[in-house]
Formats: structure tokens, sequence, C-alpha cells
């Protein structure tokens, strides 16, 4: 049981990750590549992703097993870029190192570490770099093909999410979050492979999105850390069959503009805010809201307040007009 105490400035604090994490993404997708459970939503990436595995991902696999605890260095500076978070990971400290080994340890008593992990915990900076390289190299061949369509689904996600806290505050958010969720303010409760309690003590907590994350929640087990929530998402079934987000046909793209055509295609992702399609389309908000006024005076979205959140949905009529069809207009 995971049990997160909150005080009113935690919950103040706390917020929704607007965007997937790479380093969480590359610790939890490693579970699903070494497990067979990945069925239908996970099954088509791993087979794609199997043949493209580098050989340095044998380094990175050590450290993240199929099941138990895996070492807080290896998901550093959150909300940073990735090359931020492998250089945060190639400057780890030395004690910090051996502190996370040593709770690998006490935590998968059945798994052995391998000879190298010595090195790592007498701070051999190669060896620690070697470890990095091999999470970069595993991002780029396995992960950064699919990022978009990750980025969208988190996105799709973080929208629904946030409608639910703006029609029902955080005691909906909470008990909305993962089917084990139990609120009782302050403290939220959820199952957890092992008993950790969680005081924030007024720094508030990170409700961090997962795309690779499926059955239970994660987080750090360092108090020392930012508090962080990695909670599982929605997926849509055919992710990685289907064409990469964007892929707007050439017809659309010449008919409304690049940028309303890619506007127009993220919101068919779901509801959506101004700053989160605009990340889509690679724009400024203040850009994407004209763009959106427009394609809503044309009846290809709409646009609907929820307090002091507007999300954009799009129209059957622009599911038409995306799809290639011809669509029905009014006498």
């Amino acid at each position: 049981m995971l049990r997160i105490h909150f005080t009113g400035d935690d919950l103040a604090r706390t917020a929704l990750a607007d965007e997937p994490d790479a380093m969480w993404e590359v610790s939890i997708s490693l579970h699903r590549l070494q497990r067979r459970d990945t069925g239908v939503v996970f099954g088509p990436w791993r087979a794609q992703a199997l043949p493209r595995i580098p050989p340095s991902l044998r380094l990175l696999s050590s450290l993240a097993p199929a099941k138990g605890y895996c070492p807080d260095f290896l998901t550093p500076a959150r909300g940073a870029s990735r090359a931020a978070q492998i250089e945060a990971f190639r400057s780890t400290g030395r004690a910090t190192i051996r502190a996370d080994l040593g709770e690998f340890r006490r935590q998968n008593p059945h798994l052995r570490l391998p000879s190298w992990c010595a090195r790592l915990a007498d701070g051999d900076s190669e060896t620690l770099g070697r470890l990095a390289h091999a999470a970069d190299t595993y991002f780029d061949a396995c992960l950064n093909p699919y990022w978009e369509r990750i980025r969208t689904q988190v996105h799709r996600d973080r929208a629904r999410r946030t409608a639910v806290l703006a029609d029902g505050g955080w005691e909906a958010l909470f008990r909305t979050l993962h089917p084990s969720a139990r609120w009782s303010h302050p403290v939220l409760e959820l199952d957890y492979p092992v008993d950790q309690e969680m005081h924030l003590h007024g720094r508030g907590l990170v409700l961090q999105p997962s795309f690779f994350c499926r059955y239970n929640v994660t987080s750090l087990l360092d108090p020392r850390l930012q508090p962080v929530l990695v909670h599982p998402i929605d997926h849509a079934p055919d992710w990685a069959l289907s064409a990469p987000p964007g892929a707007e046909t050439k017809a659309l793209t010449v008919l409304l503009g690049a940028t309303r055509a890619q506007l127009l295609d993220a919101t068919a992702n779901g509801a959506a805010t101004t700053r989160q399609l605009a990340r889509s389309a690679h724009t400024t908000p203040p850009n994407a809201s004209r763009h959106l006024t427009a394609l809503r005076e044309a009846a290809l979205v709409r646009s609907d307040r929820h307090r002091n959140i507007v999300l954009h949905t799009i129209t059957p009529l622009g599911i038409a007009l995306l799809n290639g069809q011809q669509p029905a207009l009014p006498a």
C-alpha cells in the first residue's frame, strides 16, 4: 500500500505533468519488453522493438528487472529535456548510486547484480557513462520512432483528467486516477507492491502520466527527491499500428494550411487545451488560438469551457474532412 499524505500547501502545489517523461518511459518500457503479458496494447510495439534493441541494453536491463525495484537514479531530472536528463544521469553522485544499489539488493534478493556494478558503486565515471549511453541509445532505437504517438496518447489522457479536475476538484481526480485509488482527506491510498508512506511536506505532488505503465502506479523511494506519482493512461489499442500523428493528407494541407491541418488532426485524438494542441502543431498558443477560431467558425472543431479551462474537440464535419469523405452539408 502506498499512502500519500497531503497538507493544504501540497494540494495547492500538486500538478499534472503535461508531457511524457523520457526516462520514466525508458525504465517502464523495459518491463514491457521483458514480460510476455503485453497483449493487444503493447504486443505490436514489442514485436517491432525487439529486433531494434541495441547490444548495450543488457547493461540497463540488469537494473530494470521485469518486476521489482529500479534504482531512483535511472529516472533523473523530471520535466527536463531528454538531453538534460541524460546529463543528470551521467552526473549522479557516488553516494546516491551506492544507496540505490543497496536498496536494489534489499528489495530484489533473488537477483544478482553483475560484477560491473562494483565499479559503478565506487564512482567509476566510465561505467556510469556507458549506462547513460545505453539508456540514450535504447530510447533512440525503440521509443523515439513512436514518441509523437506516445505524446498524443499522454496529451489525450491529461486533457480528460483536466476536465475531471475542473468539474470535480482534486477529490474527483484522485478517485479516478487508478482503480485502487482511495481518497480520505488528507491521505491518498493506492495499491502498491510494498508498504510506503510518502509525506509531501508542502512540496506538492507531480502526477506523471506514463504511456508504458500498465497495472500499478509507481514512484520514487528516496524521500528527499521531488515527490512524483507515475500512473497508467488509457490507450488506443491500435496506437502502434496507426499512422503517426500529424500525418495529414497533402490535399488537406493544401485546403487548410499546414498549421490548421495539424491542429485538426490533433483534435481527433481527443479533447485538448489550446496549449496542448499548439505543442502538437509545433506553434505558439496564441497562433494556435487564432487558427482554432477559424476552424471553429468553419464548424470543424468545437470549444467548450470547463470553469477556467477551454477544451477543443473535433466535430463530425471535421472527422469527415479528415477522413477524406464528402460531408453532408445542411440545405
